[in-house]
């Protein structure tokens, strides 16, 4: 966090690969707080993630790219929201799948 809490500035153009690899889940949102103050500092981030909670971002413009296609999605439609969707609201039935 460190990084992002000392390094980064506004006016700034940032271009990050998982940001939230090394974060837990409040983490993330401590992230998400700083990302918006320097989006409303004029700086822009351009982030590859897979992180259904940076993914939520408001008023963000999501491209999913897969093997076939590049295309802009609604947060709803990311394969990320709907994999955890499903897995949280059937954790363990699917549990049960890998485990048995």
């Amino acid at each position: 966090m460190t990084l992002f809490t000392e390094r980064m500035r506004g006016n700034g153009m940032y271009i990050l690969d998982e940001p939230e690899a090394a974060l837990s889940p409040k983490r993330q949102l401590e992230f998400i707080k700083r990302m918006h103050e320097l989006v409303r500092e004029n700086s822009q981030f351009i982030i590859a993630t897979h992180s259904p909670i940076l993914l939520a971002y408001p008023n963000s413009t999501i491209i999913q790219i897969t093997k076939s296609t590049m295309e802009e999605v609604s947060y709803e439609d990311t394969n990320h929201f709907i994999t955890y969707k499903h897995f949280l609201a059937n954790y363990e039935a699917e549990m049960a799948n890998f485990i048995l």
